[in-house]
C-alpha cells in the first residue's frame, strides 16, 4: 500500500488544521479525528505534529487558544480549544492559492502517471 510521505504533506498540515478551525473552534483530539475522517484514514496526523502546529500557528498569530468546557452546564472536562484569527484566515487563503499553483506545476510533470 502506498503511504503519503510526511515530507510532501508537512507543508500543508497547517492548512488542513485551519480548514477545520475555520468552520468552528475545536480541540486537538477532535481535529485529529476529523483529519482521519476526511482523509478516509489515508492520513493520520501524529499528536506531536498537531501540537507543534498549534504552537507555531499561535506564535504566528494564525490561531488563538482558549480554555472551555464542552458541556454547556459546565460538567465536562476543561479543554484547550483553538480558533482562527483574521490573520489565520488570510494565511489559509494564501496557502490555498499556493496549493493551486503547486498542483498545476507538479501535474505538468506527473499528471499522466
Amino acid at each position: 500500500m502506498v503511504e503519503i510521505s510526511s515530507d510532501i504533506i508537512r507543508g500543508y498540515n497547517d492548512t488542513m488544521i485551519l480548514s477545520i478551525l475555520i468552520k468552528e473552534p475545536s480541540y486537538g483530539y477532535e481535529i485529529s479525528k476529523e483529519i482521519k475522517r476526511i482523509t478516509d484514514e489515508k492520513y493520520l496526523i501524529k499528536e506531536t505534529t498537531l501540537y507543534s502546529a498549534f504552537t507555531r500557528m499561535e506564535k504566528n498569530g494564525y490561531i488563538e487558544s482558549f480554555v472551555a468546557v464542552k458541556d454547556p452546564e459546565g460538567n465536562g472536562k476543561k479543554r484547550t480549544y483553538y480558533r482562527v484569527t483574521d490573520k489565520g484566515r488570510q494565511y489559509y487563503k494564501d496557502k490555498c492559492d499556493e496549493w493551486e499553483l503547486t498542483k498545476d506545476v507538479i501535474e505538468r510533470f506527473i499528471g499522466n502517471c
